[in-house]
């Protein structure tokens, strides 16, 4: 299935680890060229970039927190300053945040809605300038966002909700576009932040339907199936890549 996209190039926010870094590599593989942006970890951000590059596709690390909506639109148009062109937004960013709702501060709140609902609204408009006919806006939410089944996620499963409500919308709005814009909801995944063997496995796995946690390159292959042109009649749909968490 490779070389789907060749020629694109793709934008991936939140690229140097987990889902984002698996999403970045198989997009490369696919045959895009790619963006990632970074908060921190700079050696992190700089494998993803060399191992694209080793796939035979140019890439680039950005460094830019998802909170500062300039930040957001200058990593897009240094995208396109470097690339020449933008095809493939994938809004993967995300700050998480879990516990009673009483303990959540206004800090917390801010960044959460910052990142969460923010960051992929300003990424969106920044991209519209340069998408095309056939361009894709993916965005990655959370099955907490679908089936609320543990207590403390009040404030997580509210931002990534508002991605249904955004995907929804643009998804009319620029179907006379041709762009099209869906919504992955990943479920458990195998990542630092949430380890297949951590203290809330054993209740997540009994909860899906399958049994067992994804691993980043599940999620990436869905991705990878919005980005390319089979999916062209697919739009303002949200997809639960979860394992039947939500079944």
């Amino acid at each position: 299935m490779g070389n789907t996209i060749e020629g694109k190039v793709a934008f991936v926010s939140g690229g140097s680890r987990g889902i984002g870094a698996a999403v970045a590599s198989r997009l490369a593989a696919d045959g895009a060229d790619v963006a990632i942006t970074f908060q921190q970890d700079k050696s992190r951000a700089d494998d993803i970039v060399e191992r694209i590059r080793w796939q035979g596709r140019r890439a680039i690390a950005i460094q830019a927190d998802s909170a500062d909506p300039d930040a957001v639109m200058d990593a897009l148009n240094g995208t396109v300053a470097e690339f020449g062109r933008l095809d493939i937004l994938v809004n993967n960013a995300a700050a998480f945040q879990a516990g009673p709702i009483e303990q959540v501060s206004p800090a917390e709140l801010e960044r959460v809605i910052a990142v969460n609902i923010q960051a992929p609204f300003v990424a969106s408009q920044a991209a519209l300038r340069h998408l095309t006919a056939g361009g894709r806006i993916i965005n990655i939410g959370s099955n907490v966002a679908v089936r609320a089944a543990f207590p403390g996620f009040a404030l997580y499963s509210m931002s990534k909700t508002a991605l249904i409500g955004l995907t929804k919308a643009l998804g009319r709005e620029l179907g006379p576009r041709a762009i099209t814009v869906n919504l992955v909801h990943p479920g458990a995944t195998n990542t630092e932040m949430n380890p297949a063997d951590g203290p809330m496995a054993s209740a997540i796995k009994d909860l899906t339907a399958l049994g067992h946690y994804a691993e980043p390159s599940d999620i990436a292959a869905v991705v990878a199936f919005l980005a390319s042109p089979e999916a062209r009649y697919l739009t303002g749909a949200s997809i639960n890549a979860d394992g039947g968490f939500t079944a």
